[in-house]
C-alpha cells in the first residue's frame, strides 16, 4: 500500500529536478482545480436578467470580486502568518466552502442569490498565497512558479469551455452550471492538495541562495513596509490597474467574444489561453537560470514593461484593423499576463532574496491583491452602476491604452527607486 510515509521519503531523495517539477504540478493541478469553483459562471451571460435596472451578471462578478478582495486584506495578516501544517487542511476546506456557496447560489431565486457569489469568492481569495507557501524560498522558485502562474491563464479557459459546454450541450441551467462544473474537481482537489502537502521544507542550499521564510508577526509586518514604502507605493499602483485589466477580460471575456463575434463559441476561451499560457511559461520559467537575485529582480521589471508594450501595441492594431479579433485577444491576453504574472510570485520572490528581509510571500502579495482586487470592483461600478455607456470592447480598449501608459511609467519608476534601495544597502 502506498503510504504518505512511503511518498515522503521518496521526495526527500529525488534528485532537485525531479522534485521541483513534482511540486510545480503539485501546485499547477490544486489551483487549476480551484478555478473550476471560480470561473464557470463568467461563461454564462444571464441575458435578460436585470437587478434595479443594472445587468445581473454585473451583479454577481460584483459581488464575487468584493468577496476576493475582503478575503485578500483578510489574507494580509492570515496567509502570512499561517503554520506549515496547517496549510493542506485549511486548502481543502477553503474550497468546499465555496463549493457550497455554488449549491445555495443554484438553489435561491434570483436576486437573493446574489450574497452567494460573494460568500464564493471569500474562501477562494485565500487559497494561492497557501498554495504558493509550499514553493517559495528554493532555488526553482520562479520554475515552479512561473508553472502555478499559468494555471490561472490555462484554467481559466478550460472551466469556461466546461462551463458553456454544460449549458449548451447538457441543457442545464446556467443558474446550476456553477456547481456542476465544480463537483468534477472535488476529488481531483483532494488528491492534489495531498501530493502538494508532502514536498519537503527547502533545504540549505535553498535558504542560502533566497532566505529563509517564516511566519510574520506583526512588527515585521510594519518593519518591511517602513523599510520600502515608496516603492511598494508605485509598484502596487501599477499592479492595481494591470488587475483592474485582467480581472475585466477574465471576467467579461463571454462579453467581449460575443460583441467580437465568436458567442457560441465555447472553445475560444481555451485555444486562445492555451498559447497565453505556453509564452508565460516560457518566458518565466527562464529566469531560474539567473542566478544573481538584484539583476533576476531588474529582469523583472523589463518583462513587466514588455507585457504593458506588447497591450498597447496590440491594441493599437486592432484599432487600426490591421490584426483580427483572435489574434489581438491572444497577444493581449499575452501581454497582460506577462506583466501580470511577476506579480504572482516571481517579483516578490526576488525582492525578498535582494534585500534578504525577514518575510514571506504572502505578505506583500495579498497587499497588492487587496488594492488590485479594490481598483477592479470601483471600475465595475464606474462601467455599468454610474452609467458609463460603452460597449464591453471599446471600454476595454480604452482602457488598455491609458493604463498600458502608466505601468510602464510607473515600472521604470519602481526600477529606478529598488535599485538605488539596492545600492544604498550594499555602499
Amino acid at each position: 500500500m502506498y503510504t504518505s510515509a512511503l511518498l515522503q521519503k521518496q521526495l526527500k531523495t529525488m534528485p532537485t529536478w525531479a522534485l521541483s517539477v513534482y511540486a510545480a504540478l503539485s501546485a499547477f493541478c490544486v489551483y487549476f482545480c480551484m478555478y473550476a469553483f471560480r470561473k464557470p459562471f463568467a461563461a454564462a451571460g444571464f441575458a435578460g436578467m436585470h437587478f434595479i435596472g443594472f445587468d445581473y451578471k454585473v451583479w454577481l462578478v460584483t459581488a464575487q470580486v468584493i468577496g476576493y478582495m475582503l478575503s485578500k486584506f483578510y489574507g494580509i495578516k492570515f496567509i502570512s502568518g499561517m503554520k506549515g501544517e496547517k496549510r493542506a487542511i485549511t486548502i481543502v476546506k477553503l474550497i468546499l466552502l465555496a463549493w457550497i456557496a455554488l449549491f445555495l447560489f443554484a438553489v435561491t431565486p434570483a436576486p437573493y442569490n446574489i450574497i452567494f457569489l460573494f460568500l464564493n469568492g471569500f474562501p477562494l481569495g485565500m487559497v494561492w498565497g497557501l498554495v504558493f507557501s509550499f514553493l517559495e524560498g528554493r532555488k526553482t522558485t520562479e520554475f515552479m512558479g512561473a508553472v502555478l502562474a499559468i494555471s490561472f491563464i490555462f484554467s481559466s479557459g478550460v472551466v469556461k469551455s466546461v462551463g458553456k459546454s454544460i449549458v449548451l450541450n447538457w441543457q442545464v441551467s446556467e443558474m446550476w452550471m456553477p456547481f456542476i462544473a465544480g463537483a468534477f474537481f472535488v476529488l481531483p482537489m483532494i488528491l492534489f492538495t495531498w501530493l502538494l502537502n508532502h514536498i519537503p521544507p527547502p533545504n540549505d542550499e535553498d535558504i542560502l541562495l533566497r532566505s529563509v521564510r517564516k511566519p510574520m508577526t506583526g512588527i515585521e509586518r510594519k518593519a518591511f513596509i517602513r523599510t520600502f514604502l515608496p516603492g511598494i507605493i508605485v509598484i502596487i499602483f501599477t499592479y492595481v490597474l494591470l488587475t483592474i485589466l485582467r480581472d475585466f477580460r477574465d471576467n467579461f471575456s463571454n462579453e467581449l467574444w460575443k460583441e467580437l463575434g465568436y458567442g457560441n463559441n465555447a472553445a475560444i476561451f481555451t485555444e486562445t489561453e492555451t498559447f497565453v499560457s505556453l509564452i508565460v511559461l516560457l518566458c518565466m520559467s527562464l529566469l531560474i537560470l539567473v542566478k544573481n537575485n538584484i539583476r533576476a529582480f531588474m529582469i523583472n521589471h523589463f518583462i513587466i514593461i514588455a507585457g504593458y508594450a506588447l497591450a498597447l501595441i496590440s491594441t493599437l492594431l486592432f484599432l487600426a484593423q490591421y490584426i483580427s479579433p483572435v489574434i489581438w485577444m491572444t497577444m493581449i491576453g499575452t501581454g497582460l499576463y506577462l506583466s501580470y504574472v511577476p506579480f504572482n510570485a516571481l517579483y516578490f520572490e526576488r525582492m525578498i532574496a535582494t534585500y534578504k528581509v525577514k518575510s514571506n510571500i504572502g505578505f506583500i502579495m495579498y497587499i497588492a491583491d487587496a488594492f488590485g482586487y479594490l481598483g477592479s470592483v470601483l471600475v465595475l461600478f464606474l462601467k455599468e452602476f454610474i452609467g458609463v455607456k460603452l460597449s464591453w470592447t471599446n471600454f476595454f480598449t480604452d482602457a488598455v491604452l491609458i493604463i498600458s501608459v502608466i505601468g510602464i511609467a510607473g515600472t521604470f519608476i519602481a526600477a529606478f527607486y529598488f535599485r538605488r534601495k539596492y545600492a544604498a544597502v550594499t555602499n
